[in-house]
């Protein structure tokens, strides 16, 4: 024991630190655990973000397809009248 530096031979220093490695490294609530549901929650708000941009996008969808269900037939699918010609301009992405 006269080996180890004072503050070691301390029982509340032994105390403290068994206490802080089972809370850091043992637990049910450990350190490790806890950055592993951090990042589940990030990517789970990420899946939300997008989702939530998808149930607009289908909105905006749903809203067109009541107003002008023509326009949007002919925009989205393509569709035409038995008379006519159809030319498809791609958009430059």
């Amino acid at each position: 024991m006269k080996q180890l530096p004072a503050p070691m031979r301390n029982k509340y220093f032994i105390v403290l630190a068994v206490f802080f490695f089972l809370m850091i490294f043992v637990d049910k609530h450990d350190f490790l655990t806890q950055v592993k549901l951090k990042n589940s929650v990030d990517g789970l708000e990420e899946d939300k973000a997008y989702f939530e941009k998808e149930i607009e996008q289908a909105k905006q969808d749903r809203y067109d397809i009541e107003k002008n269900k023509e326009q949007f037939a002919r925009e989205k699918y393509h569709m035409h009248k038995a008379d006519e010609e159809v030319f498809v301009i791609p958009d430059k992405e």
